[in-house]
């Protein structure tokens, strides 16, 4: 028998400077910071991180992206362009030339469990009638109310 995936604990971003790094993302997204390692910051994200690593070694990335959820879509692409990135349609890219996918939390097929929303100030955040049937035909029709 395999292993299950069960979710993502971190993705690990290189960036130019952690500093720059934190400031950058610090104006698009709220930032709670969890520690720092050498060269590395810690970002948390509810249940899961992300590692900003110092050191970007490869050239910007053409489709390699990664997808972040938020509770506003629109009003993280609206400050990711104002802090400078470069936007297309759900898609920026960052000064060091990561791909940053964003997502409505809304719309997306996963699910945060009533505390962890809780503890992240998301108390009220109905999912979609097309992601409620999507759970529902994953997990089974009592999945999602």
């Amino acid at each position: 028998m395999k292993a299950k995936l069960v979710g993502i604990n971190h993705v690990a971003l290189e960036v130019g400077n952690v500093e720059e790094a934190l400031d950058f993302y610090g104006r698009i997204f709220e930032l709670t910071l969890r520690g720092r390692a050498g060269r590395m910051a810690f970002v948390d994200m509810g249940d899961q991180f992300i590692a900003l690593a110092e050191g970007r070694r490869q050239e910007p990335d053409a489709h390699r992206h990664f997808g972040l959820v938020v509770d506003d879509k629109e009003r993280a692409l609206t400050a990711a362009r104002e802090a400078g990135a470069e936007v297309r349609g759900n898609d920026f890219r960052d000064p060091w030339g990561n791909n940053v996918q964003v997502v409505d939390y809304r719309q997306v097929q996963f699910t945060k469990t009533p505390e962890i929303l809780g503890a992240m100030g998301l108390d009220e955040l109905p999912k979609t009638d097309a992601a409620k049937a999507e759970i529902r035909r994953k997990l089974g029709p009592d999945a999602v109310s």
